[in-house]
């Protein structure tokens, strides 16, 4: 038998169970750190990740949840849009508005002595679309046409008023009228990018 385990076998039994205890106590160290502390890590790990799912399924539910009313709120702002879009008409609506406008006038017994469209004035999401006015009438047919383009669906502005030239003509007073009407269009967003591209 070796020398150096006869040794061992000779030792008195506090010694013995002291060594014993300082063998079992490097093995479990060992142990511990090779197979356990990895494992202490992983579980770490997995427990954050179930804490990020279970938030992710708490935010799914609340959502879920609402969904019903959140689906009546986007019915509601899309018939906000389109309520805004018919008082803020595209591009392409513009000519049409402008035919509604002179076919008022005309409806009003008004005489249009000028309908000039001005170039239009960018704003930030709109656009304003001025047009001289002048027309000759009653004052009856000058206020039936402002009415009348009160009325339109779409937001026209009626400023600058200006009357002159009133006259008594067979017993009814006829005038002049010259003004802006104002009305506004929605700007696309490629028509916004393109503006602000340098030139």
């Amino acid at each position: 038998m070796d020398p150096q385990i006869e040794k061992l076998f000779k030792l008195p039994t506090k010694h013995k169970v002291a060594l014993l205890v300082l063998v079992l106590a490097v093995e479990g160290g060992i142990m511990f750190s090779t197979l356990h502390r990895p494992k202490i890590k992983e579980l770490q790990g997995l427990r954050v990740r179930h804490e990020e799912l279970q938030k992710q399924i708490d935010e799914s539910t609340r959502i879920a949840n609402n969904l019903p009313r959140f689906k009546a709120e986007y019915e509601q702002l899309k018939k906000d849009l389109d309520n805004a879009l018919t008082e803020l008409p595209n591009q392409k609506e513009i000519p049409t508005l402008l035919t509604s406008i002179s076919s008022l006038g005309k409806g009003a017994g008004l005489d249009f002595l000028l309908f000039r469209p001005k170039p239009e004035v960018p704003k930030d999401f709109y656009a304003e679309v001025p047009v001289d006015i002048a027309v000759s009438g009653t004052f009856y047919n000058v206020a039936d046409f402002f009415i009348a383009v009160g009325k339109l669906p779409r937001i026209v502005n009626i400023n600058n008023v200006n009357v002159a030239d009133i006259k008594n003509i067979g017993g009814r007073t006829s005038l002049k009228v010259n003004c802006l009407a104002t009305t506004f269009r929605f700007r696309d967003q490629k028509e916004i990018k393109d503006e602000k591209k340098p030139k």
